[in-house]
Formats: structure tokens, C-alpha cells, sequence
């Protein structure tokens, strides 16, 4: 393992930009993808032994697709996704459909780039196999970085007991417990929202009748709403049930009681209470916020995905700006000396903070309306119902039509 004393200087570093990545998610992998096809030398820590990102669905929208095609990993992940027709949106309490917003050939046309929805294990794997076949790529797993030390020239990676690497640059992408953004730029206590959501996937040929597997659907009420979406070709269903909840957990794997799941379905429609009751295998997690942060860069240390800007899942967009950030950090990394790291780090900040705050707030706002009641839920449903369907995706241009600037 790397060792430094304080007082030790190094002569002036050649060669390859040296990374170091916290974090083995979506957000590093695709970070150190970016980062090496730039030409950076990228070693990624990961705490965990072992890949756990089973058992959830993963919307990709146009931005996000656009940032697979950018590493060049659309082609792979192709045979493991769905591109959904429509968007379905229903009002729970009286079983009425809404509106039918346009997905497929539709959207993809007008942003160059297509809505997919996937298993998020399969796009970790995707992003994992690339990053492992990549010469310039480094993944250890089953090491936590917990801390750092920067130096003028260089800063070390630390966990509890040594210094595991030296580099130009850290990113933290160590997810919305970010250990590193609590030891250097803020430690703000999450907030809890008051929501949690249940997850599970089921296979196609167990969906109850009323379902279909070529569009999302999504089911409004008072005090939670449903998602449920194609993944793995539509050969499976991914379904997320969202309510108020009291009992927060700390993790995003806790076992969850069929009960618990069909409680916040007893007042939706019979093909919505027949999907949540086709299978028992629900896994919980608690929806928490962070107030924005004013830093997400400290000297050589930067912040990606979660770790920078938690999303409640109301826009589907938290994977999606963790692309964006990958993107964006290896476009403004690319071809810099050690000495200019600072700055490029503030550049990648200044391109991204606005744009995921923007995202943070719009998704906020996207839960309170689909959790409407009494006379705002009637406004809602009426505009759902009779306002032009491309008009009301339309709105939304904003997010999906995103394009890297740097």
C-alpha cells in the first residue's frame, strides 16, 4: 500500500492523469469509463465484496441513453432493456386512466436518443465488464475509502487503517451516505421525507391480466403512488410502490411483509392489487433528502452522483445525473496536468450544480403532484385528461434534452 510522509515532495508527475474513484455504483463505474477513455489511469474502490445491485428497475431517459452511446455501451446493454410506447398514468382511487404521454419512436426523435427502462443489475454489469476489460482501469473490491490527505502535488486515498493509493484527483461517488462528502464538505444530516418505496421484479408470464409489458404505468393516490415498467427484453416486470411510512430503515435492502405493500394498494384498481399480491419478495428502502449543497469539490476531492446531489425518485433521473456527472467530469479532466486539477474540478462543478439542483427540485415538486388530494387532484386529473398529450412531455425538454457543454 501507498505511504507518504507530510513533509516528503514528489518530483513533477508525467504520464497518464492518476483517478481514484470511491465507489463501484452506476455513477464510478461510468466515471472511470469516462475518465479512461480520456486517457486517465482510473483505479476504482469499492466497500463492497460483492455487486448488490439486484432486484430494482432503472428508468433511462434520453440524457441518459445519449451518455451510454458517449462511452460506448448502448450497443451492450441493448439486449437487456425495453423501450416502453407510452407512459400510462392512472388516478388510483377511481381507476381512470389519464393521460397516454409518448415514449418510444416519439421521444427518441425528438431528443436523437431513446427511453429505456433495465434491470438495474443489468446495467451494473454492463458498466462493470467494461470497466474490468479496460486496460487502463483498476477495480478493488471489498475496500472502503474512508478518508483522504491532499497534498500540493497529489492526494491519498485512505481507509480506516492505511493509505491504499496516491493520485491527481479523488472522486467520491460513495452514494447518498457519502462518507467522504461528510469528512470534507459537509456533514448536514440527511433529511428523511416522510416516503419510503418497496421494489420487486416478477416475471412476464405471472402478470395478472390488465397489465401490459410495452409501456410504464404509473398509479396516482393521496398517500403514495405505483410505477411498474418492462425490463430484461419485457420478459420482466419491475414494480415500485411508494407510500408515507413512519418506520424509516437505514438501508436500501430491508425485507419488507406483503402486508406492508398491500396496504398501500387496498384502494387502487383489481389489476394493481393483483400485480402487488403476485409475489411476496419485497425489499424497502427509505426516501431521504439533503439540503444543496454550496461545495462539491475540496482541492483535489470531488463529489459525484448521490454523494453530490441526492434525487428523490419522482423524475426517475438519480442514475441518469450520475451519467451526466461521468460525462461531464471526464470532459473537463480530459487532457489536464496535475497542477490544473483544482480548476477543472470547479469547472465540473460550476457545469453540474445548477442542472442536478434544478433536477432535485422538479423531481420534489413531481411528488407532491402525484400525491395530490381533494380539489388539486381533480385540477390535476382534468389537465392530465384533456391537455394534449406531447404538450405535457413536452414540458420536460428541459431534462431530456440535455447535451454536455464542455
Amino acid at each position: 500500500m501507498h505511504s507518504r510522509s507530510a513533509d516528503s515532495a514528489t518530483g513533477p508527475q508525467t504520464g497518464p492523469l492518476r483517478v481514484i474513484i470511491a465507489g463501484g455504483g452506476i455513477g464510478g463505474l461510468a466515471a472511470a469509463i469516462a475518465l479512461a477513455r480520456s486517457g486517465a489511469e482510473v483505479t476504482v474502490f469499492e466497500k463492497r465484496s460483492e455487486p448488490l445491485e439486484a432486484g430494482a428497475g432503472i428508468q433511462i431517459g434520453p440524457n441518459g441513453t445519449r451518455v451510454l452511446n458517449y462511452l460506448g455501451l448502448a450497443e451492450a446493454l441493448r439486449p437487456y432493456i425495453a423501450a416502453p410506447k407510452t407512459l400510462a398514468v392512472g388516478d388510483a382511487p377511481s381507476g381512470r386512466q389519464l393521460a397516454q404521454l409518448p415514449l418510444g419512436d416519439w421521444i427518441a426523435q425528438r431528443h436523437g436518443s431513446p427511453y429505456w427502462v433495465a434491470h438495474r443489475a443489468d446495467l451494473h454489469e454492463v458498466l462493470r465488464t467494461a470497466a474490468q476489460d479496460h486496460a487502463s482501469i483498476n477495480v478493488h473490491r471489498g475496500v472502503a475509502i474512508t478518508g483522504s490527505t491532499t497534498f500540493t502535488d497529489e492526494v491519498l486515498a485512505n481507509t480506516d487503517s492505511e493509505t491504499v493509493a496516491a493520485g491527481d484527483v479523488l472522486i467520491a461517488a460513495d452514494g447518498v451516505r457519502s462518507t467522504l462528502r461528510n469528512a470534507l464538505l459537509s456533514n448536514a444530516p440527511l433529511k428523511y421525507s416522510g416516503k419510503s418505496a418497496a421494489r420487486a421484479v416478477i416475471a412476464a408470464d405471472d402478470l395478472p391480466d390488465g397489465i401490459r409489458t410495452d409501456q410504464i404505468g404509473i398509479w396516482l393516490s393521496p398517500l403514495g403512488h405505483v410505477v411498474h415498467y418492462p425490463v430484461r427484453g419485457g420478459r420482466e416486470l419491475a414494480i415500485v410502490v411508494i407510500k408515507t411510512d413512519r418506520e424509516r430503515t437505514e438501508d436500501w435492502n430491508t425485507r419488507v411483509s406483503e402486508t406492508w405493500v398491500r396496504i398501500a394498494v387496498e384502494n387502487f384498481p383489481t389489476a394493481v392489487r393483483n400485480l402487488i399480491a403476485a409475489t411476496n419478495d419485497w425489499r424497502k428502502w427509505a426516501l431521504y433528502q439533503l439540503p444543496p449543497l454550496e461545495n462539491w469539490v475540496s482541492g483535489r476531492v470531488a463529489l459525484l452522483g448521490d454523494a453530490a446531489h441526492p434525487v428523490l425518485p419522482f423524475l426517475a433521473q438519480g442514475a441518469v445525473l450520475a451519467l451526466e456527472d461521468a460525462e461531464i467530469l471526464a470532459r473537463c479532466l480530459s487532457g489536464c496536468r496535475p497542477e490544473t486539477v483544482p480548476a477543472a474540478l470547479r469547472n465540473y462543478q460550476q457545469a453540474r450544480m445548477t442542472r442536478a439542483q434544478r433536477v432535485q427540485q422538479a423531481s420534489r415538486q413531481n411528488g407532491e403532484i402525484y400525491h395530490l388530494d381533494g380539489p388539486m387532484r381533480r385540477a390535476r386529473n382534468l389537465t392530465l385528461q384533456y391537455a394534449p398529450a406531447g404538450k405535457l412531455i413536452s414540458k420536460y425538454d428541459w431534462l431530456y434534452g440535455w447535451r454536455p457543454e464542455v
